[in-house]
């Protein structure tokens, strides 16, 4: 294990950017593994004896590479200057210590509101796109997920974010956040297959509400 730490420390020095593309993409296509075994047997587990959910397991690798391919274009290259022109600006433009509450507290603001909200923006459109809708369709897919992936991301990307621009080194953000984001794709990529599942009409109907509240 150590022997494969060393060997990432050299590939990150040598080719930062590419080291970070790589380990996103296939992260990123693990989680969407993980996605797909969850909503396999999400979906076993409600339906009829002899119904036809009930069949053995099988990966949908296109899938996979679609997913992967998000990790591969978007989450490692954004994500490796994300990081770096976070970390400078906070210091150098805001002039915050390091590690202070200030300079912790600034950067997960930063990452929530800006990068958080675009990445998921992002992602939804492009699995869209890439499963062949079209743009309306894209649309109702991204007003139907936006909403749920922000409010449950929020509840727990600050404390993964806090840990992280407090204690770990900023070459290696990325690496750390990354790891979640195995948690984080399987999350997205299931959120994105349930389609208009029943839970997410509480998210639709308070949207509802509050339009017609602003509308009187």
């Amino acid at each position: 294990m150590l022997k494969l730490w060393r060997w990432y420390q050299r590939c990150l020095q040598v080719h930062p950017v590419k080291t970070q593309i790589i380990s996103s993409g296939l992260l990123w296509g693990l989680g969407d593994i993980g996605a797909q075994a969850i909503t396999h047997s999400t979906l076993k587990n409600q339906s009829l004896p002899h119904s036809s959910e009930d069949k053995e397991f099988k990966i949908n690798w296109r899938r996979v590479a679609t997913t992967s391919m998000f990790g591969f274009a978007f989450v490692g290259p954004v994500g490796h200057y994300w990081y770096e022109y976070l970390d400078r600006f906070i210091r150098l433009r805001a002039q915050l210590q390091p590690k202070t509450l200030k300079f912790v507290t600034a950067k997960v603001a930063a990452d929530g509101l800006l990068f958080g909200p675009v990445d998921l923006l992002i992602f939804f459109s492009y699995m869209g796109f890439a499963s062949g809708k079209n743009i309306d369709q894209v649309k109702e897919d991204v007003k139907r997920d936006f909403l749920p992936g922000l409010v449950v991301g929020g509840g727990v990307w600050p404390i993964v974010q806090i840990v992280n621009f407090r204690f770990v080194p900023v070459r290696y953000q990325l690496l750390y956040v990354n790891f979640f984001c195995l948690l984080d794709s399987s999350f997205l990529s299931w959120l994105e297959q349930q389609g208009d599942a029943s839970w997410k009409q509480w998210f639709t109907s308070f949207r509802t509400l509050e339009n017609s509240k602003g509308q009187t």
